[in-house]
Parts: structure tokens; C-alpha cells; sequence
């Protein structure tokens, strides 16, 4: 049996995250996401108004007047969430913990490709894979996502990123969307996005508490690393030195966010107190305007 406070959190975000896909996000993932790919089907004589870029150079050559290659598109499409269970997620300094913020955009988006008739899949990794969640449909499965967020014992307290995503291209053969939920306290993992995204359309979704940027005026405090157990004295009722901790936790979301770039994979920052929904909404939208240049 599960605790009356854990399972009492659970179908608030249940309840929350399936209201965010059925009302203010309908319609903006399915715009965005239209399939795993293109299939193609067969080749016909070019029409004023075909695109030129679809033209068969090669049996126009050999017919002597222009064809264009049709595609069908794929109608189903797998959805997986990588999910990070290190111990950094388990910090917040308002009513969600990070990882509270993980079990609910994962549902969200869970729920939106569940209604788009979508498999959705998940990995639960730390510095190493610990629990892989084959892709399937239904609610029900959507359900086993959010619980196992919450209730789910890691083994490791550290963040591998390279691990997870090179996992996700051993186990996913075919194309999948698949989106990385993490606050990327991690080792560089460039070259690795890159060459998965080659087979995957990856999007990063950088997790962030206001709590890592500005520390209150504590006097001397000792501050502990979550998966390294490091620790470090600092004297908080300098201005100087929370000015100089902000700065620099700011420079490494900078850092996360520019890796990500050049790997080629779309970045969604969420802090524990955004709302989800907005953040998601504002990114589809970016994403329809980018499809149509």
C-alpha cells in the first residue's frame, strides 16, 4: 500500500496534468508532432504547385519529364521520457520539488500523446539506467509513469546523461520523440546528443528551482552536494559571495543550455514555479511558427 501523502500527490498531478492536455494544450502537440517519420509510397507525374524539392531527379531523368516522390506519414509515434531520478532532483523552496515538477510535465505530455493515439515509453536513470518502461498505450500506463516517480528507490545518487540517452538508442530502434527531464547536473554530453539525435528528435527539458540562483542570508552555512556529498563552508551574510554563487549557477544554465544547442536539440526551461502549462503551450507555439518558415 502506498502512503495516504504520496498517493494523495499523485492523483492531484494525475487529475492536474490530464485537465492541461484535454483543455489549454489541445491541439498544439498534435500540430507539432504529426508522426515518427515518412514513409515512402510512390512516385507521380509533377502538378503545377508541387514543391521543387520533391522532384525524382533520377526518374525524371530516365522519363524525360518531371516526377515527385510522395510520402505517407507514420500515424503512430513513440513518446519517451528520461526521466532523472538523482538526488538533485529532490530539492524545491516552494510547494513542488524538482522532481514534482518531472512527474508532472511528464504526464502532461504523456496524456497529450495518449490522446494523439501515441505509445509512450520511459527511462528512469541516475548515473546509471534504473528502470526502463516499454512503450504502450492507455492511462493506465500513464498512471504506472507517475507512480513510479514517486514511489521508485533509486540504487546511485549521481546524473549520467550520456548513459540514459545512449540507452534509449539501444532499445528504440525506430524513430521516437523523446524528451530528456533533468536539471543536466551532468557531465558534458554533446557528441552523445548529437549522434542520437541523428535517430531520435530529442528536446531537453532543463529542470531549475529559484533556490539555485539565490541563497538566503544565512550567516556561515554548510552546503552539501546531493549526489557527491561534497561540502563546502560559505559565509552567506556576504553579499559578495550569493552574488558570486548566483553568478555562477547562472553561467552553468547558460552552459547546459548552449550544449544542448549545439547538439541540435530544442531546450524547454522550467522552474518548480512556472507554470507547466504555459511553458509547454509557449514551446508548441514556437515550435508551429518554426514549421511553417
Amino acid at each position: 500500500m502506498l502512503p495516504a501523502e504520496i498517493l494523495k500527490k499523485i492523483k492531484r498531478i494525475h487529475i492536474r496534468s490530464r485537465r492541461m492536455a484535454e483543455t489549454m494544450m489541445a491541439g498544439h502537440y498534435r500540430s507539432v508532432f504529426k508522426g515518427a517519420g515518412m514513409e515512402f509510397e510512390e512516385v507521380r507525374e509533377y502538378a503545377p504547385g508541387d514543391e521543387i524539392r520533391s522532384i525524382d531527379w533520377k526518374v525524371s531523368a530516365r522519363m524525360g519529364r518531371p516526377f515527385i516522390k510522395q510520402y505517407r506519414e507514420e500515424r503512430e509515434m513513440v513518446v519517451m521520457l528520461l526521466i532523472d531520478m538523482s538526488r538533485s532532483g529532490f530539492f524545491g523552496t516552494g510547494e513542488e520539488l524538482k522532481v514534482d515538477k518531472a512527474a508532472e510535465v511528464a504526464s502532461v505530455i504523456a496524456f497529450n500523446a495518449i490522446k494523439n493515439g501515441d505509445k509512450v515509453g520511459a527511462i528512469f536513470f541516475t548515473d546509471q539506467v534504473e528502470l526502463y518502461i516499454p512503450p504502450k498505450n492507455g492511462s493506465a500506463h500513464i498512471w504506472r509513469v507517475i507512480r513510479e516517480i514517486f514511489t521508485f528507490k533509486p540504487q546511485s545518487r549521481g546524473t549520467d546523461i550520456d548513459e540514459a540517452v545512449a540507452f534509449l538508442n539501444r532499445v528504440c530502434r525506430k524513430k521516437t520523440v523523446s524528451f530528456v527531464i533533468s536539471d543536466f547536473l551532468a557531465e558534458s554530453c554533446t557528441q552523445t546528443l548529437r549522434l542520437v539525435g541523428r535517430r531520435h528528435e530529442l528536446i531537453s527539458i532543463l529542470l531549475s528551482d529559484p533556490g539555485d540562483f539565490a541563497l538566503p542570508k544565512a550567516g556561515l552555512l554548510t552546503v552539501k552536494d546531493p549526489e557527491t556529498l561534497e561540502t563546502h563552508l560559505l559565509d552567506l551574510s556576504n553579499p559578495k559571495v550569493r552574488k558570486k554563487v548566483a553568478a555562477v549557477k547562472e553561467e552553468e544554465k547558460q552552459a547546459i543550455v548552449e550544449e544542448s544547442r549545439r547538439a541540435g536539440v530544442d531546450v524547454i526551461d522550467l522552474s518548480t514555479h512556472a507554470s507547466t502549462t504555459d511553458v509547454l503551450t509557449r514551446y508548441f507555439s514556437w515550435r508551429e511558427g518554426r514549421r511553417r518558415r
